[in-house]
């Protein structure tokens, strides 16, 4: 019986104090919350009819983004606690094993399944929209993608009261990951979840290739594409080349871990740089992948609310397919530090400032496209002009960490840190933010508040600067990173301190956003028009939010901004006046999707606690759903014209 009980403590993490005996508590009564409200409200059939078996690329970007947003709550707690554990000298808020499983978390969640959601999210959103369609090319491998993503990100939150977190930086180097240094499942939950998601993102960068290629509409050539779609095929590209080379790596760690092979342990005749090769040329790939549609994005939020056609539209194209190109030669500079010697460096070193060039071009782009332009300084378009200064900043930085000699002095300290939180922060979040309030009304048909928005942008804006730059003189004065305390001796206490208000004030920030969705939805201003900013491309030519099969009629593209010329030569998205409707084939929902995923969830669980005949029982699922889709042939349904007629009248389309 004893061993017993020692065994269910360690399960649920009952001995790591208070802060885990309140999280326990507040997941379970959150999960008590939900059930009862869907319960008492007769909602089950409608969460399953409408959103659980959806596969309509408007809904999958909704639930993307509010995946995203929950993620940025956890991940963002978990970087209040490390702000408050760093606070002052010899703090002891945290030990030393639960400030090492928030600071892995912290990073993961932001990246893969904060930054990466929200993105995607936006692909979905926009993308079929903006090139004139009605879906994705797979919109069945679309709400896979989803829920892939879904249940990898449950896997892995779970850790955090079943068995532990993972502990070991975001990075999971070996051979400090490995079994000698690191029992338990914690680890493995991160093997395993970015292991299912990454299955999900391929898919995802596959589908949105195919769409983009195969889905225009007609007149919608590569030239007249909207700046963000661009964005997203040249993302895709990435995708397809980098996250199969994290696959291999996560698989070949999760091998050495779970049957004692010996592919990163040393004496074991392994290597653990050939894992540090690995995940850094999926690594800095994937910087760019979370960057780069954020450049789409600022680029259509710029030129709508400067009344202008974007800047060098065809510079824009070459620089982003060049950021592509060199994204995939500059992994090394991540570890200079390991004596690759002065070749290997100076080619890498060349290569990571070259890189700052083209996306150098983009800023020129935005500032001459806002030149003598009708400026509009909306919370999106505040939020998509703090990207300029806080990336070039992060931009700036990092070709400093480009010179091999100086990286030596940076690398390990907390200039690193500042250096990537500009540029993820700075450049990615600021970017969804930016999108948020931009496609908030094509997604929900109302708009954000303005008045909190700038309140919350500001905050967010003074907050960020106040924590992340001091953090560059911290670096300067010798603070390494990975230190959960420090003594007092050092003179870092206070600049630590203003760094802590600084996060904080995010957190306030946020609670600002937050309050803003809610004051919204039921106060806010509806969009009856469909284009409340004065759009330029198409997603704004139809409903907020749009019908399910998005236009009546496939429109016909005659030229860049498709949808600002029909408005300036007084075409309807409908076409020309008497020309009748036709059926609209579209797919059919599907639960396939969702059982199959909880089904990678359960054999992903396997594999993290090495509980075997759990992972063949999901692994047979998973089988079962592929085959039984294989032989699905009543997969699409048609729209009768009545339906659509109806839809267009209410929307005063006819």
């Amino acid at each position: 019986m004893h061993g017993v009980v020692n065994w269910a403590v360690h399960f649920f993490m009952l001995d790591e104090g208070p802060l885990i005996w309140l999280s326990d508590f507040l997941i379970i009564c959150a999960s008590l919350g939900i059930v009862v409200v869907l319960t008492k409200f007769r909602l089950w059939k409608w969460l399953w009819d409408e959103w659980l078996t959806t596969v309509d690329h408007k809904k999958i970007g909704i639930m993307y983004m509010i995946a995203a947003i929950l993620m940025l709550f956890r991940g963002g707690t978990d970087g209040l606690l490390m702000r408050a554990q760093l606070a002052w000298p010899n703090m002891h808020f945290l030990s030393a094993d639960h400030y090492d499983q928030i600071f892995t978390t912290h990073g993961t969640i932001m990246i893969l399944f904060m930054a990466m959601p929200a993105i995607i999210g936006f692909f979905n959103v926009a993308v079929p929209l903006q090139i004139g369609c009605r879906d994705v090319a797979f919109p069945y491998l679309n709400a896979i993608s989803f829920w892939l993503f879904f249940f990898a990100a449950l896997l892995f939150n779970l850790s955090f009261v079943v068995g532990g977190s993972p502990d070991g930086g975001w990075t999971s180097y070996p051979p400090y990951v490995e079994n000698q240094f690191d029992p338990g499942p914690g680890e493995n939950y991160y093997l395993v979840a970015l292991s299912i998601t990454g299955i999900g993102t391929i898919a995802t960068g596959i589908n949105f290739l195919v769409t983009i290629l195969r889905m225009r509409a007609p007149g919608m050539t590569f030239m007249r594409l909207p700046m963000f779609t661009w964005s997203v095929f040249v993302t895709s590209v990435i995708i397809l080349f980098a996250f199969p080379v994290l696959a291999v790596a996560l698989a070949l760690l999760l091998i050495d871990r779970d049957f004692g092979s010996h592919f990163f342990t040393v004496n074991g005749g392994g290597a653990p740089m050939q894992y540090v090769n690995l995940f850094w040329f999926w690594g800095h790939p994937e910087v760019y992948i979370v960057i780069l549609p954020i450049f789409g994005l600022m680029s259509e939020v710029i030129s709508t609310f400067s009344h202008k056609r974007i800047f060098g539209y065809s510079a824009m194209v070459v620089s982003m397919v060049a950021i592509a190109i060199l994204s995939f030669v500059t992994w090394v500079h991540h570890f200079f530090t390991m004596g690759a010697g002065p070749g290997v460096n100076s080619f890498f070193g060349v290569s990571t400032m070259a890189i700052a060039i083209p996306t150098g071009v983009k800023v020129f782009n935005w500032i001459f496209t806002m030149h003598k332009g009708r400026l509009e300084f909306k919370t999106a378009m505040l939020w998509s002009l703090g990207v300029i200064p806080n990336f070039l900043i992060g931009g700036l930085t990092g070709v400093m960490l480009a010179v091999p000699p100086a990286d030596y002095q940076y690398h390990n300290s907390y200039f690193l840190i500042a250096h990537f939180h500009y540029t993820l922060i700075g450049g990615t979040v600021f970017g969804v933010f930016s999108g948020l309030y931009y496609w908030w009304p094509k997604m929900f048909g109302v708009l954000l508040n303005e008045k909190l928005g700038r309140w919350h942008f500001w905050t967010f804006m003074v907050g960020f600067n106040i924590c992340f730059f001091p953090q560059f003189f911290l670096g300067f004065m010798g603070m390494t990173r990975r230190m959960y305390t420090y003594p007092a001796g050092y003179g870092w206490g206070v600049v630590n301190l203003i760094s802590t208000i600084g996060a904080f004030m995010m957190g306030a920030a946020f609670i600002i956003f937050v309050y803003n969705i809610l004051w919204s939805a039921r106060y806010g201003e509806r969009d009856l028009t469909g284009d409340p900013w004065d759009g330029r491309t198409l997603e704004w030519a139809t409903t907020s939010p749009a019908p399910h099969y998005n236009f009546a009629v496939i429109p016909t593209v005659k030229g860049r901004d498709a949808w600002w010329l029909m408005k300036q030569s007084g075409e309807s998205i409908n076409g020309p006046k008497g020309v009748p409707f036709r059926p609209i084939h579209m797919p059919n929902n599907s639960g396939r999707p969702f059982i199959m995923s909880a089904l990678f969830f359960i054999m992903g669980a396997g594999f993290v606690f090495q509980w075997w005949i759990l992972t063949i029982v999901g692994f047979v699922g998973v089988l079962i759903c592929m085959a039984q889709r294989s032989f699905e042939y009543n997969d699409s349904h048609y729209i009768p014209v009545e339906e659509i007629e109806k839809t267009e009248a209410a929307a005063g389309r006819l």
